[in-house]
């Protein structure tokens, strides 16, 4: 279970930071208890629904209850984080 207050620092945290494999060390560290992964936005599925949306990344949940991972939005069942890079259309 993830708390929606620790959602909220996480992601406060996040929209402070580079989306980089520095932060998300820096989660690891500060979070241990929960897994985190950076991906792009375009590598998430077209069903899979954002937690939360932020200007540069989506915030998904990550539900490992069931042995296999599956992205939820379920703060109860959640054990991880994903944190989707969004890259703005320069149209």
């Amino acid at each position: 279970m993830i708390t929606e207050t620790t959602l909220n620092e996480i992601a406060e945290f996040a929209t402070s930071q580079v989306l980089c494999e520095t932060l998300i060390a820096d989660l690891r560290i500060k979070y241990p208890d929960y897994h985190f992964t950076w991906c792009f936005e375009d590598d998430i599925g077209a069903t899979a629904k954002p937690w939360k949306e932020y200007d540069s990344f989506n915030l998904y949940l990550v539900n490992s209850s069931d042995h296999c991972s599956k992205l939820s939005n379920d703060a109860e069942n959640a054990s991880g984080v994903v944190l989707a890079e969004v890259i703005a259309d320069d149209d």
